[in-house]
């Protein structure tokens, strides 16, 4: 179990160095979606008890998804804004009602469909016990997007957004 925990201890000081850079920073969105990426993959990797092959094998596939799934996550979200402004009253957002709806649940449609592939993807290669556990790891967790959801605000917090997958 050594050098499991020489893998974990530089991804764990990652996050710190990333608190280090000014909130504002352009790539503010990226160093979170990192960090969080890497934090499910640490809590992945101890529930499955993979070496380290299999984490950092995981790890490149998860990121794969992740790339795949944020263009989806972003038409949720933009749908997800013209809705709050159409509910505020807003009379041009409140003529695009329906397509954002149609969009969001479209989106979702995609969503849950990757979901599916990243569980046949990171469970090919598992025993049934672990495909199991990684089933209810993912589900716990939703497999991605409780950080992809999280954006800095003004001054640079980060809070959940309400609309979630």
């Amino acid at each position: 179990m050594k050098p499991f925990r020489l893998l974990v201890l530089p991804l764990l000081l990652l996050p710190l160095m990333t608190w280090a850079a000014p909130p504002d920073a352009p790539d503010a969105s990226e160093r979170v979606e990192k960090r969080t990426r890497m934090m499910r993959m640490l809590s992945l990797a101890e529930e499955l008890e993979l070496n380290e092959a299999q984490t950092l094998k995981m790890a490149d596939t998860m990121r794969q998804f992740d790339e795949r799934r944020r263009p989806l996550l972003e038409q949720v979200r933009a749908s997800a804004q013209l809705l709050r402004k159409a509910a505020k009253g807003d009379a041009a957002a409140q003529s695009q009602v329906d397509q954002a709806v149609q969009r969001v649940f479209e989106a979702k449609a995609q969503l849950t469909t990757l979901e599916r592939d990243l569980y046949q993807a990171l469970a090919k290669d598992l025993p049934p016990q672990k495909r199991a556990q990684l089933a209810i790891s993912l589900a716990r967790h939703g497999g991605r997007k409780e950080a992809n959801l999280m954006k800095p605000d003004r001054d640079g917090r980060h809070s959940r957004m309400r609309w979630r997958q």
